[in-house]
């Protein structure tokens, strides 16, 4: 029964399917009449999470009895332009499931509680931030936090290797990341340069990774940032770089250290908020449900990559979803490893 995924053009680039034979373009929100239908199922956000809503949408279509009839469209207009169309005053083109690689912000829940939207939040896997370089930076193998930060600062004036450490080769430093409305944005300038939506601006920036991954390779010298899971998918076109966080240890990410937490400061939490009204949408019901039941299966498939989270975390993502609780329980935690069965049971 396997339908094409429907996946919407953001910012005039259109994201490539996983599993899919055919590719077609779609405004997030319902048909030609603007209004959504009882068989959509509208989604839009993070270009990190969307493999997981992609590939869980493939296998909808593969496995479930009746999935034919459900038009399921994945936008990737990055965290915080999710969260917009999350909170959109018109109900008919409000998205019923928002990709987010970062928690919602106090802001974003005052926007969709101005619209009356309530919320159930979903962890679904764990990722890393990956740094990754030209592969003609064969002069080191690892950067300091510090040496990041020194490089996307905003008052950064670095466009040269030899300033970043010395001993480093006369050779220009291009730098390529995802644009501010990127949660991988977000959690970056937070962990990286210390405060939220700070960086530098005179960089090669986009929301679709695959862009990135092709102006790194392209340009001797560059460096860039975003998922691990695009590095995985295209280990062979790039060099991924260790990351010292401050005690000399350097670490690459991978499914160990993100898991382990060992991979600091860039290992992450990713999410899936979900309006609770259109749980009404039998079609919603029935995908969110396929999804918490196969999350380990979809979040480990190998078009994700990402690191699976425990059963009992699912569990309990599965039963506040059944019960509809609403609200973010991890937008107020303390910073830290987060024990998100413990959160949840006790928000």
């Amino acid at each position: 029964m396997r339908k094409s995924l429907t996946t919407a053009l953001v910012t005039g680039l259109s994201i490539g399917l996983i599993g899919c034979g055919g590719e077609q373009g779609g405004k997030a929100g319902g048909t030609a009449s603007g209004k959504k239908r009882s068989g959509d199922v509208n989604i839009d956000g993070s270009s990190t999470v969307a493999p997981i809503t992609k590939a869980a949408a493939e296998m909808f279509y593969d496995e479930v009895e009746g999935a034919d009839a459900v038009e399921i469209t994945v936008g990737v207009s990055g965290t915080g332009g999710g969260f917009k169309k999350f909170a959109d005053p018109d109900p008919n083109l409000r998205t019923d499931i928002s990709d987010a690689s970062r928690p919602v912000k106090d802001k974003e829940i005052a926007a969709l509680k101005e619209v009356g939207v309530e919320f159930v939040e979903i962890p679904i896997a764990l990722d890393g931030i990956a740094v990754v370089v030209n592969k003609s930076v064969d002069f080191t193998d690892h950067l300091t936090v510090e040496e990041l930060k020194k490089m996307w600062a905003p008052e950064s004036q670095i466009n040269n290797w030899s300033q970043v450490r010395q001993g480093f080769p006369d050779l220009e430093l291009k730098l390529y990341g995802p644009g501010a409305d990127s949660g991988t944005f977000d959690y970056w300038t937070e962990e990286i340069v210390g405060e939220s939506k700070k960086s530098r601006s005179d960089y090669t920036m986009s929301e679709d990774d695959n862009m990135l991954v092709q102006g790194v390779e392209g340009s001797k010298g560059a460096l860039g940032y975003f998922g691990y899971a695009y590095y995985e998918a295209n280990k062979d076109r790039l060099k991924l770089v260790a990351i010292d966080s401050g005690d000399g240890k350097p670490v690459k990410p991978g499914r160990e250290t993100i898991s382990s937490g060992t991979y600091k400061p860039l290992s992450r939490p990713l999410f899936l908020y979900v309006n609770i009204a259109s749980l009404e949408k039998p079609a919603v019901k029935s995908f969110l449900d396929f999804i918490l039941d196969n999350a380990k299966t979809i979040v480990q498939h190998p078009s994700v990559g990402y690191v699976a989270l425990d059963d009992a975390v699912y569990e309990v993502a599965r039963d506040r979803l059944k019960a509809k609780v609403p609200g973010s329980a991890i937008a107020s935690a303390a910073p830290g490893p987060i024990d998100f069965v413990e959160l949840y049971k006790a928000n």
